[in-house]
């Protein structure tokens, strides 16, 4: 039986005539061909017509197009193979001077389509590509064209112009379509290629949306627990504030109870019967903070410099009491009109200011801690219109308040 198709050896390709087995050497410099009685496979698309010659192209087309049905035309294509090289329509004098000559051929880019050209180009591929694949796919239809791009993108050479002798004779292919059909399947090859954009861009956007929430849930769930450990040391804080107070109150009652017991003694009277005695409280033990260590801040060394202030002058209740009103209004004062630098500036000499906080222990350093800086060698306190910090000020008023109205306030 007669041979339909040549093999290749190399690759197992089946061609339906010498000038493919040729091609596809010069392509892929594939040289063992045999030939074969398996004839090249011929489907065509039921609804397009598009022949494909494997498998593989009618897989291709079906991801492209949607088509899924093909008709086997193998055997009504299959003829026997003629193996006689097709003569190529060169000058007949060229030929004969170059081979006089021994000089090498001259290569030029093939002829192809140059609206086709023009339309591959306006798709978006190089003119490079485009000329390759038309040149490769017969220069028919811009369908072939981009179908031999599809298989042939991973080539390493698919971006390298074509080359063929410069005196080949290249024949017009004779179009297979109307030019009517031809704009129609550009138009719709177009649209394929803008929805495959579109495609891609909702992809990538979902990504970056995806992106977008997992960044807003770790920002949220990192202020949550920053948020959470600082509502646990205020409790903390509060906790200590309070079993502070009990100890204060239980010192208290313990002092006028041994005042009590002197007041009996001196009158002459016998002591109080224990048993009659109600049962005082147990005294709530001193235990250390749970707290972990960390350097004070700013809120808790304005506390205890008040503590200390109350400390030192424990004799004088009234002076001290003045002193924190005092302390007060200066702060007051630069809080509401943070602009007045009368209120932001102090004369240390000033008979009042000595009387009621310069002359306590205790009260220039809490001016300090608010941003008040001595000045022109000490002799007035300033703080800088720059330095004035709303919630330093705001702090030092409630420390100033808890420390007038808590009447425990630094007893122990």
């Amino acid at each position: 039986m007669a041979g339909v198709s040549l093999k290749c050896g190399d690759c197992g390709a089946l061609l339906k005539s010498v000038q493919e087995a040729q091609d596809h050497a010069e392509l892929t410099s594939h040289s063992n061909f045999s030939e074969s009685t398996e004839p090249v496979l011929n489907l065509v698309c039921s609804i397009c017509g598009k022949p494909c010659r494997s498998k593989t192209e009618s897989e291709l087309h079906t991801k492209r197009t949607g088509h899924t049905e093909f008709m086997d035309k193998t055997s009504e294509a299959a003829k026997p193979i003629s193996l006689e090289v097709p003569k190529v329509v060169d000058s007949e004098e060229d030929a004969v001077s170059s081979a006089c000559s021994g000089q090498p051929e001259e290569m030029v880019v093939p002829e192809v389509d140059k609206k086709l050209l023009e339309e591959l180009e306006g798709m978006g591929f190089p003119a490079a590509r485009a000329t390759r694949a038309l040149h490769y796919s017969g220069n028919t239809s811009l369908e072939a064209a981009v179908n031999w791009i599809v298989e042939h993108e991973n080539d390493s050479d698919i971006d390298q112009m074509p080359l063929v002798h410069a005196n080949t004779k290249v024949e017009d292919p004779k179009p297979s379509l109307t030019p009517e059909e031809m704009k129609i399947k550009a138009q719709e090859l177009r649209e394929r290629a803008r929805k495959k954009k579109e495609e891609e861009e909702k992809r990538m956007e979902r990504e970056r949306e995806k992106e977008r929430i997992r960044i807003g849930k770790e920002l949220l769930e990192a202020k949550r627990i920053e948020e959470e450990n600082e509502r646990k040391r205020l409790l903390a804080l509060r906790k200590a504030e309070k079993e502070e107070e009990q100890r204060a109150r239980e010192k208290i009652r313990q002092k006028l109870e041994e005042d009590k017991a002197e007041r009996r003694r001196k009158l002459g009277l016998p002591p109080e019967d224990p048993a009659a005695v109600k049962p005082s409280t147990p005294s709530v033990p001193e235990k250390k903070s749970a707290l972990p260590i960390r350097p004070a801040t700013k809120v808790e060394q304005m506390r205890e410099c008040l503590r200390s202030l109350k400390h030192n002058h424990k004799d004088d209740d009234a002076k001290v009491k003045r002193a924190f009103q005092t302390l007060l209004t200066y702060i007051g004062n630069v809080a509401k009109s943070p602009d007045e630098e009368k209120y932001r500036k102090i004369r240390l000499s000033n008979p009042s200011f000595q009387d009621r906080v310069g002359g306590l222990k205790g009260g220039i350093e809490f001016l300090e801690l608010c941003g008040f800086e001595k000045i022109e060698g000490g002799e007035f306190l300033f703080l800088p219109r720059d330095s004035v910090d709303m919630a330093v000020l705001n702090s030092a008023g409630s420390e100033l308040n808890s420390a007038i109205v808590n009447p425990f306030f630094g007893v122990l």
